[in-house]
């Protein structure tokens, strides 16, 4: 597998292949050998940013050794969630089965049918506080550790940094806990179970920590990111004028039941199946859209020019088939997580494709889930095979 990118920080590591998986947010200078990332950086606050003044080629690219270090949200405490007025049957919300769950402790235990664009969810607000408290601790110096350095060669400072950092995301995972009860979509729950597993998984290496560990924190962070930009896409607006572009798939022959909220189990402890294709499927969508890459996702469609328009007429179909691939080998796998992830990653691509006649800057949180979506299983498979 591709060496991964860092968790939250910003330290060397032997460079990733060309057309990594994640470039800086807006206006940050990346160091010349830094990674890329999946996941966020806790390095700002989650309030409302200004647009971005930076290109496609910086805020989305996924090549070069750009590490991102900044992560934002719109403010979803300030405004509503809602995406859409159920009573009119606007928007997209978890697709019940009669008669299952429906007691659970769990809202989202009636959700058993396909994964769709969510459009609302309570647990959004909810989330932001225990993101801005993560980042706010991990301003200590962890993000700019070396994590090929073992637990047994640090100093005294850098083991004040991790085991600060690893207090602060079991809080961060404690307090997460309450979520997957309060969200009303599975593959949310699921998302905040993983984010909790990994984090502690993260947590309980410190002591012994040696640097095949390092994809514990960055599955973490990488899944963390999923949640913030599905709450972005919700708050801009984005996902609920989308939702009912996209076909709704075929509903899962099987949904796991919640499990023990208090302490979930990672998807992945041993290497699936799909992994490696997985992998593959990721590096051929990025070497599709490299030219799309370079364009500006601030411009929105009704100022492209003839030549920008060329280049995101041509890019929809591509996003088109690599849905389709994610999709196929969601079925290949039989854990349940996996799938879902997988199918969440597939239909905000083709989200994204169906946008791209009318887009929007706000457009691109849904492609930014897709991609952070691909990333959390190449993550995860990276953490199972150490």
């Amino acid at each position: 597998m591709t060496q991964p990118p860092n968790g939250w920080g910003n330290q060397p590591l032997p460079p990733p292949p060309e057309n990594g998986w994640q470039g800086q947010q807006p206006g940050q200078q990346p160091p010349v050998q830094s990674p890329p990332s999946w996941g966020p950086q806790y390095q700002q606050q989650f309030t409302p940013p200004p647009p971005p003044k930076n290109n496609r080629a910086l805020k989305w690219a996924l090549g070069g050794t750009a590490l991102i270090a900044v992560i934002a949200i719109t403010a979803v405490v300030t405004m509503s969630l809602g995406g859409g007025d159920k009573e009119k049957g606007d928007g997209s919300g978890p697709t019940p089965t009669a008669g299952s769950g429906s007691n659970s402790e769990f809202a989202s235990a009636n959700d058993t049918g396909p994964i769709t664009i969510i459009t609302e969810d309570p647990s959004c607000a909810a989330w932001i506080p225990i993101t801005n408290t993560l980042s706010d601790t991990s301003r200590n110096g962890w993000v700019q550790r070396d994590p090929s350095i073992p637990a047994n060669s640090w100093n005294q400072e850098q083991r004040a940094q991790y085991e600060q950092v690893g207090q602060a995301m079991r809080a961060a995972a404690d307090q997460t806990e309450p979520l997957t009860k309060l969200t009303t979509h599975r593959v949310m729950r699921e998302l905040y179970e993983q984010f909790i597993a990994y984090a502690r998984a993260y947590a309980d290496a410190i002591p012994t920590y040696t640097a095949p560990d390092d994809p514990l924190v960055r599955t973490a962070s990488t899944v963390t990111n999923v949640i913030t930009k599905i709450c972005q896409a919700i708050s801009s607006g984005s996902a609920a004028a989308r939702a009912t572009l996209v076909p709704e798939g075929a509903a899962p022959d099987h949904v796991a039941d919640p499990g023990d909220f208090a302490h979930p189990e990672r998807f992945l402890t041993s290497a699936d199946s799909v992994c490696s294709d997985w992998q593959a499927a990721s590096d051929q969508f990025l070497a599709d859209v490299a030219d799309w890459l370079k364009s500006d996702p601030n411009i929105p469609a009704g100022q492209w020019s003839p030549e920008q328009k060329s280049v995101n007429d041509a890019v929809a179909p591509v996003m088109r088939q690599s849905a389709d691939k994610l999709e196929e080998l969601s079925k290949r796998t039989d854990n349940s997580t996996l799938r879902d992830i997988a199918m969440l990653a597939a239909q905000y691509r083709r989200a994204y494709a169906q946008a791209l006649p009318t887009y929007t800057p706000a457009d691109q949180h849904l492609y930014n889930v897709s991609l952070k979506s691909v990333g959390v299983v190449i993550e995860a498979c990276n953490a199972a095979e150490q």
